[in-house]
C-alpha cells in the first residue's frame, strides 16, 4: 500500500542554499526515495515557485504569506499568523495522511479541531524562542530588536502548541533534552538533519586560506563573522575568506581595512563548493547553542581542519572531529597551528566512522519513516 504524507514548509525548499530549506529539501528527496508520496504545502518567502520539487512531491501547492505590520498585532508569533491561510487547511482536509509540519512557522493549523484525528508530527528545527532572544540580542536596529524580543515571548508561549502532536522530531540531542524537559508527555525523538552530503568528500592535503560560510543576512551569522573579522581574521596573516549570502554593507566595511580578508558576496553553488573543499581550515562561530548547524555538517562532509568555538557543537556529538577554541586567542593559536598540518586520510577515516549512519539521508529517513507508519 502507497505511504502518503503532507508536508507543510516554511518557504519554497529550492534552492536548497540555506539552513531550514536543506533540511526541508534533502528530508523530501530521501522520503521520495523510499516511495513516500509527498503532498508538499509551501509558503512563499523571497523566493519563487519551483518546477524542480515536482519531480520528488505528486502534488506542490503554494501559499502567500500574509505580512505586514497588522500581522503584528496579535497573540500568536508573526512567523506564525503569517501562515494562517484558509485554503492550506481545505487542502489538508481534502486526504487523511499524516501532516508534516516543518518548524513551529508552519504550525498553525496544529491545533484545528478539524485535524483533532490525523497523525500530526512536528519537526523542531530550533528552539525557536532562544533563537529569537539571540536575534534580539545581537541585532543593532532598535525596531528589529523590540520585534525579535517581542517575537522570543511570543514563540515561548506558543510552543506548547506541541502538545497537540504525536510526534516531535528534535534536530538535536540538547534541544531534544530540551523540549523533553518541558512536555515529558509528549513523543519526542532525535532525527539529525538532512543535508546534501552523501560521503566524506574531504581531499587530504593543505591549501592557503580559512574560510567561514554562512547565510550572511541573518544576524546571528553577521555576528558571527564581524567576530572573526575583528578579533581573529585581522591577526593572521593567512588569507581569509567570508562567503555567503546577502552580506551587509556594515560587513563588507568591517573587512576593508584588511587585505588579507576577502568577501565573497552570494557566490554560486559551485563556487561554495569549490571554497567548502579548497579552504584549510573552516572557522565556525556562532553564539547560540540551539538547533544543528548545517554549515558544521558541511565542513565535515567536504573540508579540511574545522575549527569551532564550543557551543558550535553543542548536542551534535561531534566533538572529536573538531578543534575548539573559545576566545580570540585560542582561535589564532590554533589557525596558526593547524595551518601548518596537512590533513591526512587518517582524519578522513575518523569522519566516516563517525558521521555514519547518524549523518546519512536513507538511514535518518527511513527511521523517520518506521516512526510514522511503523516498522516492517
Amino acid at each position: 500500500m502507497d505511504k502518503q504524507l503532507n508536508i507543510i514548509a516554511l518557504n519554497i525548499p529550492w534552492p536548497a542554499n540555506y539552513g531550514g530549506v536543506i533540511d526541508i529539501f534533502y528530508k523530501i528527496k530521501a522520503l521520495h526515495q523510499l516511495g513516500v508520496k509527498i503532498i508538499l504545502h509551501a509558503f512563499e518567502y523571497e523566493r519563487p515557485p519551483a518546477p524542480e520539487l515536482e519531480a520528488y512531491c505528486e502534488q506542490v501547492f503554494y501559499y502567500k504569506r500574509k505580512t505586514g505590520l497588522l500581522q503584528n498585532f496579535s497573540i500568536l508569533p508573526y512567523n506564525v499568523i503569517s501562515r494562517k491561510n484558509p485554503l492550506l487547511l481545505e487542502r489538508l482536509l481534502e486526504n487523511d495522511y499524516p501532516i508534516l509540519f516543518e518548524g513551529l512557522h508552519s504550525c498553525y493549523y496544529l491545533s484545528d479541531s478539524n485535524l483533532k484525528d490525523r497523525i500530526k508530527i512536528v519537526r523542531s528545527a530550533n528552539i525557536e524562542h532562544d533563537y529569537y532572544l539571540h536575534l534580539y540580542k545581537a541585532e543593532r536596529n532598535f525596531v528589529k530588536r523590540i520585534f525579535f524580543l517581542i517575537e522570543s515571548k511570543r514563540f515561548a508561549r506558543y510552543e506548547k502548541q506541541i502538545r497537540q502532536a504525536d510526534l516531535v522530531l528534535a534536530i538535536s540531542e540538547s534541544d531534544k533534552t530540551s523540549l523533553k524537559s518541558r512536555y515529558p508527555k509528549n513523543n519526542i525523538a532525535l532525527l539529525s538533519a538532512f543535508h546534501e552530503n552523501k560521503r566524506v568528500s574531504a581531499k587530504e592535503g593543505t591549501s592557503d586560506f580559512i574560510l567561514y560560510h554562512a547565510k550572511l543576512s541573518v544576524v546571528e551569522n553577521e555576528k558571527a563573522a564581524l567576530f572573526l573579522i575583528n578579533k581573529v581574521f585581522s591577526q593572521l596573516k593567512y588569507t581569509c575568506v567570508i562567503a555567503g549570502m546577502n552580506p551587509s554593507p556594515a560587513l563588507l566595511n568591517a573587512a576593508m581595512p584588511y587585505p588579507n580578508i576577502r568577501i565573497e558576496a552570494n557566490p554560486s553553488a559551485e563556487r561554495m563548493n569549490f571554497l567548502i573543499e579548497e579552504a584549510h581550515i573552516h572557522a565556525l562561530v556562532t553564539f547560540q547553542d540551539t538547533g544543528l548547524k548545517l554549515k558544521l555538517l558541511n565542513s565535515l562532509f567536504a573540508g579540511r581542519h574545522v575549527l569551532v568555538n564550543s557551543l558550535m557543537l553543542t548536542g551534535s556529538g561531534l566533538e572529536s572531529l573538531c578543534h575548539q577554541a573559545d576566545s580570540p586567542e585560542e582561535m589564532i593559536c590554533q589557525c596558526n597551528k593547524l595551518m601548518q598540518i596537512p590533513f591526512n586520510a587518517s582524519q578522513i577515516a575518523e569522519r566516516e566512522n563517525v558521521l555514519f549512519p547518524t549523518y546519512n539521508n536513507m538511514f535518518q529517513a527511513k527511521r523517520l519513516y518506521d516512526m510514522i507508519y511503523g516498522a516492517n
